[in-house]
């Protein structure tokens, strides 16, 4: 039923068919797949995807803000050096941000992840459950 999660996540398909689509815009889930009937609402990736993005793209491009501004470049060329960097990251972080959400949210439904619940330690003001005076 879910055998590669991250290869169907990569390809943009469901975790359980590997058929269906997941998106219906840019980084939009559709509400369930059209092959098996998934339903894409049990998981949440919230920023998960755009935090191993950035770093990813940040890991990959630094070493080029600390190279460039040691070449002796004319001005013109620096100033066209940088916009072609900035360009190269943006463009690389929206290239992956959409795989990195699919594969994320396939795990997610593969292990049937879900919000924690904390009712052995209580809530603030109340002892937890398994807490006897």
């Amino acid at each position: 039923m879910f055998e590669d999660p991250i290869r169907r996540g990569l390809k943009l398909r469901c975790a359980r068919c590997g058929e269906g689509k997941l998106f219906r815009s840019y980084l939009k889930f559709k509400d369930e797949c059209a092959v098996c009937g998934q339903d894409f609402s049990v998981a949440d990736t919230a920023d998960g995807p755009a935090f191993f993005v950035g770093f990813l793209v940040m890991i990959l491009f630094a070493p080029f803000y600390f190279i460039l501004p040691m070449l002796p470049l004319p001005l013109p060329l620096m100033i066209g050096a940088w916009v072609v960097l900035l360009s190269m990251m943006i463009g690389l972080a929206l290239f992956l941000l959409p795989p990195f959400k699919a594969v994320l949210f396939n795990l997610q439904v593969r292990n049937r992840a879900e919000e924690a619940k904390w009712e052995s330690t209580g809530k603030h003001g109340t002892p937890p459950n398994n807490w006897k005076p």
